[in-house]
């Protein structure tokens, strides 16, 4: 991406609006619900910003949502991007960059995932607390933007600890199972064999998916806070696997997605 693009695309947003966001969220799929909890003051679909990549996943809608959770500005993808459409690292990370952009200083992301832990169910959470990449490209490959951040980034903690443990203060009051693990990310758009299944626990993940790792390397490289959570949408247990339907992921997250966005609406609340 040039310059210039970001240049397009901050003044098409700032000619609808002009207030600044303080924190970012990346909602996955089946997880839209959080948006019915924004005081909304705009919405702009992705096809009328410019140089802004339009998701192609039939369960993601395809908006950018400003408004209110609490006394805090947010500005929301309503429908995110994979690797998996076709789109390079750079384009599906373009969003996080505008964000910053916009003023964000904390970013919030939630994914679907299968669960590798024989210890996590399908239908509860788990939170962030590392990754592994798995994914053949990375967003920071090339050119170094050095007015967004440093040529090699830390990635020593990625997620940040203080928000965790909020994250994980605010589930015990709720009551909520939550988890605490690492998420591997791959490419997709299969799911995987039992081979790989038993490759990916194997390493040391607890849950795999095909998203967020992007998104984060990209937050990470101009100094946001950054905090992911998953919905744990089907167990991948290489000794007892069953065929998974996308349905069937979308069914699961949509039935734990209300702990989901008590979590995400108090924790930016707290903020």
């Amino acid at each position: 991406m040039k310059p210039q693009d970001y240049n397009e695309t901050i003044a098409y947003i700032r000619k609808y609006y002009s207030d600044t966001p303080e924190v970012g969220i990346v909602l996955g799929t089946g997880l839209g619900g959080l948006v019915s909890r924004i005081e909304i003051e705009k919405q702009l679909a992705y096809n009328f910003i410019p140089h802004f990549p339009i998701s192609t996943v039939e369960s993601h809608f395809g908006k950018l949502i400003f408004g209110r959770i609490g006394q805090r500005r947010v500005v929301a993808m309503q429908g995110r991007l994979h690797y998996y459409e076709g789109y390079s690292m750079q384009q599906l990370t373009y969003p996080i960059r505008i964000m910053k952009l916009l003023g964000i200083q904390t970013l919030l992301l939630s994914n679907a995932a299968g669960a590798l832990n024989p210890a996590f169910k399908r239908g509860e959470l788990m939170i962030i607390d590392d990754h592994i990449n798995l994914l053949p490209e990375n967003p920071l490959r090339g050119h170094n933007l050095t007015d967004f951040g440093p040529r090699f980034p830390d990635m020593s903690r990625p997620y940040d600890p203080e928000l965790i443990a909020r994250a994980e203060a605010i589930a015990a009051t709720a009551g909520t199972r939550v988890h605490k693990g690492v998420y591997v990310a791959v490419q997709g758009p299969n799911l995987e064999t039992r081979a790989e299944y038993r490759w990916l626990r194997q390493m040391g993940a607890d849950v795999v998916g095909m998203s967020t790792v992007p998104e984060v390397i990209v937050a990470r490289h101009m100094g946001l806070r950054t905090f992911a959570i998953s919905v744990l949408t089907d167990e991948c247990d290489p000794d007892h696997l069953e065929p998974v339907a996308l349905e069937d992921i979308v069914a699961v997250a949509q039935a734990t997605e209300p702990q989901l966005t008590h979590i995400m609406h108090e924790l930016i609340a707290s903020l």
